[in-house]
């Protein structure tokens, strides 16, 4: 019990193997992964911006989704990358609870960012007549402003408790991940954590459920509108956006759960390779995702990256 009795300054990542020149390959996998990643979103942002007949508010929506996804594969993709070639597979504690703080913050962000989306939605087919008057680009500000900072409290209750009292009560070092994870580095804890579990069990299942709730309700009455609607209704809804944000939804819910499951519940039998499938997928998959779809989906983006690659392929071709 040694360990307990003193600050512990670094936990080694457990779920880490050494392949060989195999490591090699992985790293090269995920490296290129990363790029494409960076490439596209940075690509469809960049689209968004110089492009006035895109300065609304269903696409301010979607730049500040595509910052979220960036924001986090970037947060802990490098450090992954980093890992994958070092022999000691360690990290420091207060990286260890940056990456809490950055897991915390990509998601409470994502699923804001994903609800409010789906509220656009409603209001633009539901309401269309009021939809410039309830929807300005001056509300849908104030919106993502919100949104970006409403999960920052969560995160940062989580950082300072973690950080300035947990490291002195610690029975172990080890954590069973690629990355740190608030849970599992609170069960290394020599004190009752029954509170801090509550905390966080309510934490995450409000941010989840709440937002799961209010994206089915408003989709509950969009498909009521357009199954007594006419054709040119149902056609507008399918036009703006329903079918790549469903798709953001239902991957990044996915990616979420796979989270949740690992950190709750006993995953020492299942094989490695899927405990760092899994891992992955909730940081790679949504981001590289969500541009394609909405790059393919939506036909003014599609129009404007024509427009973009136009005026640029004289200078990439001379």
């Amino acid at each position: 019990m040694e360990l307990g009795r003193a600050a512990v300054a670094c936990f080694s990542l457990s779920a880490y193997t050494d392949m060989g020149l195999l490591n090699y390959l992985c790293f090269m996998l995920l490296m290129c992964f990363y790029l494409l990643v960076i490439c596209s979103n940075l690509f469809l942002m960049v689209v968004i911006c110089m492009n006035r007949s895109l300065q609304e508010p269903m696409y301010m929506f979607l730049l500040s989704l595509l910052v979220s996804e960036l924001y986090g594969s970037t947060g802990l993709l490098p450090f992954l990358l980093v890992q994958i070639l070092s022999d000691l597979h360690t990290v420091a504690a207060p990286l260890c609870f940056l990456q809490i703080f950055c897991i915390y913050m990509y998601t409470g962000v994502e699923f804001f960012n994903l609800t409010v989306m789906s509220y656009d939605r409603y209001v633009a087919i539901c309401d269309p007549l009021r939809y410039r008057s309830r929807m300005t680009p001056q509300k849908a500000a104030v919106l993502i402003s919100f949104m970006c900072s409403k999960p920052v409290v969560l995160p940062g209750v989580d950082y300072f408790i973690n950080n300035m009292n947990e490291t002195e009560h610690l029975c172990g070092s080890f954590i069973n991940k690629l990355y740190c994870d608030a849970y599992l580095v609170v069960k290394l804890s020599c004190s009752d954590t029954t509170g801090l579990n509550i905390y966080e069990l309510i934490a995450t299942f409000s941010t989840i459920i709440g937002t799961l709730v209010s994206i089915l309700y408003t989709y509950m009455k969009i498909f009521l509108v357009c199954s007594s609607g006419s054709q040119q209704t149902r056609q507008k809804a399918v036009s703006t956006c329903l079918p790549p944000h469903l798709a953001s939804i239902l991957n990044f819910s996915i990616g979420a759960s796979f989270e949740i499951l690992q950190s709750r519940f006993d995953v020492n039998n299942m094989p490695n390779v899927l405990r760092i499938f899994l891992s992955l997928y909730f940081l790679m998959v949504p981001p590289l995702v969500s541009p394609l779809m909405y790059g393919l989906k939506m036909s003014k983006i599609r129009f404007a990256c024509k427009n973009l690659t136009s005026h640029l392929r004289p200078f990439l071709h001379p």
